[in-house]
């Protein structure tokens, strides 16, 4: 029988057909030498956890002084070889699934429109969790958890009863009119195409300026996911951080280059599959490793405010388990924390999400998708971290008294998990499959949306550089490429902030473009120069005051996005109002959409 070679398949996979483009050279780097370099990351990843294995055997034989403690030694270590073997098998299975869908669905890639909007074929359950596990990132299954854990449910619910109501509210009022607006006003398959197109902006200096937007915010972003895929590895494997955070960062490009908007939505799919289960899993398992439900509320209960919706929990600085002491989680911080749901109208890959769904009649079950499965993961994130607080208390895993250490109390409690066998091994593995998912669902949408506003609304759109279908497919996957590229040199230091950075790209994205948006879809007085005055007040407030501003305390520590989404509110009104209101052309195209 012919021996099947999965190396040989990969690299001999035309990426970008036959085509007669002027760039051979570029053509003939990216399919034999990039593509090289993603495949070969799989087997180097089996390499470098069969080391790790090799090593937890080697451990197992050490320091021996009797043949008692051989024996004995022998036996733990067999567990714990088998309980990583299984770890390891089902991390190294979802990878490859990864993989192999964009390998797949690259051959339905046509052109430029099927790489970035995936041909607008989206069904309703695809649009909807590919939205939610693109927008929800690793911060659901780490940064939630970890929050509840260490500091008690007042922050962690008043976030998520502010995302959970911007998400309602983002499906409810946009989704369905701005699918529909971005087909009748030019057919735009990115967000700064559309604006250009809804105030007939022939200069096209409004797609400039939103793509110049996205660069800045969305590189950084995808670098936060990155260093959180490295980090992940490196501590799950002991592996050197750097590597990790590449090998991860080679299949994240991998599937995302070559299967391009569709592969990203359907692995998105996968992944919001893959982390339901690990919620339900860790919190069925943590229960019962705690003591039983009972035992979780009254062990939250002896810490001081920890179920407080109006107070946040101080643990004691001596003694963890002691009372400790709360304090008042004023009516302002709420409304502030509230504000994360404002950011929901301005997410550039969030609104890709609705223009490229098949049906637009089909948005109000995509709706009341998102929106049940974002509470229950969202409260599910919660508990998790209460439960693993009962944990900590009955000894079943360590204590986790900072923040950094409170954001693997899944990684631990999976953990806790492998220890039983190697079929509950598999079952851990999935649920660090999870969290990798959490993190590879929205670095593969923030690549395409950077990417996309470089290559096709600076190159082609700003630019007006024409080229054929083939030659914008090329230059497509070398702008994603490229931008990857960045976001790997920007990750290489491991001590940056995650979830700070998030912080600060969402507050950017809401306030440039959220009030943009909201009154492009719902004011027929909006203009062009509104629009632009508006989209640079936001997105310069968010600077200002996150780093004049907020400095100063009291009344003004809110969260950036709250005060910069007001402001370029108000700038693009007012000038709107003092400009010429838009031509008669762009406001039959509103009563159109408007009556649809």
């Amino acid at each position: 029988m012919r021996r099947f070679s999965f190396q040989k398949y990969f690299q001999n996979i035309n990426l970008f057909g036959k085509c007669s483009f002027i760039f051979p050279i570029l053509r003939y780097i990216f399919e034999k030498i990039i593509c090289c370099a993603i495949i070969r990351s799989i087997p180097g990843l089996i390499f470098c956890c069969g080391n790790l294995i090799k090593r937890q055997r080697k451990k197992a034989y050490e320091s021996v002084n009797t043949e008692r403690w051989t024996a004995s030694r022998e036996r733990g270590s067999m567990g714990s070889i088998s309980s990583q073997a299984g770890i390891i098998i089902a991390i190294i299975a979802y990878l490859v699934g990864m993989l192999l869908i964009g390998f797949i669905t690259s051959k339905r890639n046509s052109s430029v429109g099927d790489f970035y909007l995936g041909g607008r074929q989206l069904g309703p359950l695809v649009t909807a969790m590919s939205a939610e596990a693109s927008d929800m990132s690793s911060w659901l299954l780490m940064g939630l958890p970890g929050l509840a854990y260490l500091s008690g449910v007042a922050e962690p619910f008043w976030t998520a009863i502010g995302l959970a109501a911007g998400t309602y509210l983002n499906w409810l009022f946009v989704a369905r009119r701005f699918r529909n607006y971005t087909v009748e006003a030019g057919d735009a398959i990115t967000v700064p195409e559309y604006f250009s197109n809804r105030y007939g902006d022939r200069k096209k200096i409004l797609t400039l300026i939103s793509a110049l937007i996205i660069v800045i915010f969305f590189i950084p972003y995808t670098a936060s996911g990155f260093a959180a895929i490295g980090k992940l590895f490196a501590s799950l494997f002991s592996l050197d951080y750097h590597v990790s955070m590449i090998v991860g960062a080679l299949i994240v490009i991998g599937y995302t280059m070559t299967g391009g908007f569709l592969a990203a939505s359907l692995t998105d799919l996968v992944q919001s599959i893959i982390m339901t289960i690990a919620l339900i899993v860790v919190l069925v398992f943590g229960i019962s490793q705690a003591g039983g439900w009972a035992a979780v509320v009254s062990n939250a209960e002896q810490l001081s405010g920890h179920l407080s919706l109006f107070r946040s929990h101080i643990p004691d600085a001596g003694n963890f388990w002691a009372p400790g002491t709360s304090g008042p989680y004023s009516a302002l911080t709420i409304v502030s924390t509230l504000a994360w749901g404002l950011g929901y109208f301005g997410m550039p890959h969030i609104l890709l999400r609705f223009m490229a769904i098949r049906d637009e009649k089909k948005l109000k079950l995509s709706r009341r998708i998102a929106s049940v499965w974002v509470v229950i993961a969202m409260g599910a994130a919660i508990l998790i971290g209460i439960i693993g607080l009962g944990m900590s208390k009955t000894g079943t895993i360590e204590v986790l008294s900072d923040s950094s250490a409170a954001e693997t109390v899944i990684v631990r409690i999976a953990h806790r998990l492998s220890e039983f066998g190697f079929g509950p091994a598999l079952i851990a593995g999935v649920i660090l499959s999870g969290i990798i998912a959490s993190t590879m669902s929205t670095s593969d949408s923030q690549l395409l949306a950077a990417s996309s506003s470089v290559s096709k609304d600076i190159v082609s759109g700003f630019l007006n550089r024409k080229m054929n279908a083939k030659g914008e497919m090329l230059i497509a996957r070398l702008t994603l490429g490229i931008i990857a590229a960045i976001g790997i040199v920007l990750a290489w230091n491991p001590n940056n902030s995650v979830f700070r950075i998030v912080s600060f790209a969402w507050a950017g994205f809401g306030a440039a473009f959220g009030p943009a948006v909201l009154l492009s879809l719902y004011w027929r007085r909006s203009n062009r120069q509104g629009t632009l005055c508006g989209m640079a007040a936001g997105g310069t407030m968010v600077f200002v005051w996150k780093f004049l501003v907020r400095p100063l305390g009291g009344g003004f520590d809110i969260y950036e996005l709250l005060p910069a989404f007001l402001i370029s509110c108000l700038v693009n009104v007012i000038v709107s109002l003092l400009t010429p209101a838009p031509d008669q052309t762009i406001t039959d195209v509103f009563d159109k959409v408007a009556h649809m």
